[in-house]
């Protein structure tokens, strides 16, 4: 029989980064499951985690796991389902590679996954956006690099990690200027950039020397910017708005929160959901669909096309709707 070392091993190095080609964050996020398991096992068999065995793997000690992790770490049902998906995933390996683990795999498989409310989604409005460009300091060390942050976030949406790993080979700032942006999957996108985004862009990279492989966003000593100095300098540009959680609580503006509010900007405009899909890159529509129902202004739109005529104060007898065939055989599909 394999040992729980050499199976762990293969894991990570053959099927996670060979056979699935998944990006180093997602390895990490597997990473992190499994030395969280482990260490559970370990501490709760009273024995040295170098001593485990597949047989200690046991669909028992994940439900136990599971319920630690809710009582004891106090982790949100989210974090709690995403470690059951990554030992579902581990466990199905190590049946295909042990037999004798398929009955063990079969039964973490079963484990349900529990719901939980989707987080709440904010964004930021248009006056707002405004107000942050507005305030940021026109001079100083780190001003234009923070404006050329900030505009190219809002302009592409793009993935805090994907501005991370961003490099100037990445940039064509001529006409027509546009970004290839490395995202989730291993894939790659392309996104058109303003002309005001390419000018500070270009401004930006003359201040240093840089080569097709330098980090477009980086640091005082030339590295990538990481993703925590991106939070940082994000919450540090957005303390002039002062915003508000539904709860009362005060909002900390994060990348994400820019790149929702991205795509909130690109629905008011107008623009074809699958476009803003392929924008953001998301993989399923679903993802995208979130903006359209946070979207405030699209129902008081949709509302005044059901408002009555001012002369009468009814609703027409025959709305124009009616006569949309293509409209009424979709309601009638519903």
């Amino acid at each position: 029989m394999s040992s729980l070392g050499s199976v762990l091993y293969s894991f990570f190095e053959d099927h996670l980064k060979v056979q699935r080609g998944l990006s180093q964050a997602s390895i990490k996020s597997y990473r992190d499951a499994l030395l969280l398991f482990l260490n559970y096992i370990a501490n709760t068999s009273h024995q040295k985690i170098s001593r485990l065995t597949l047989a200690n793997l046991t669909s028992e000690r994940v439900i136990s796991f599971l319920r630690y992790l809710e009582e004891q770490r106090a982790n949100r049902i989210a974090s709690r389902n995403q470690r059951l998906a990554a030992l579902r995933t581990f466990f199905e390996y190590v049946a295909s590679r042990v037999p004798d683990m398929l009955i063990e795999a079969e039964r973490v498989a079963a484990i349900p996954t529990k719901r939980t409310a989707p987080p709440e989604t904010y964004f930021l409005e248009r006056d707002d956006v405004q107000t942050l460009f507005t305030s940021l300091p026109a001079m100083g060390r780190f001003a234009l690099r923070n404006r050329a942050l900030l505009l190219f976030m809002y302009n592409t949406g793009a993935r805090v990690q994907e501005v991370c790993e961003l490099r100037v080979e990445n940039l064509e700032l001529d006409s027509p200027p546009r970004v290839r942006l490395h995202g989730k999957g291993d894939k790659w996108r392309v996104c058109p950039l303003w002309v005001e985004t390419a000018t500070i862009l270009k401004s930006l990279l003359a201040e240093r020397t840089a080569n097709a492989m330098s980090p477009v966003f980086a640091s005082p000593k030339g590295r990538a910017l990481t993703r925590f100095g991106i939070y940082k300098i994000i919450r540090q540009i957005s303390q002039p708005l002062a915003k508000k959680r539904s709860d009362g609580k005060a909002l900390l503006i994060s990348p994400h929160i820019v790149r929702h509010t991205t795509a909130v900007h690109l629905l008011e405009s107008g623009v074809e959901v699958n476009v803003i899909r392929a924008w953001l890159g998301h993989v399923s529509l679903d993802t995208t669909n979130r903006y359209a129902e946070i979207n405030i202004r699209a129902k008081e739109k949709a509302l005044e096309l059901c408002e009555p005529l001012p002369s009468s104060g009814a609703f027409p007898r025959k709305p124009v709707w009616q006569d949309d065939e293509t409209l009424l055989k979709w309601l009638a599909e519903l």
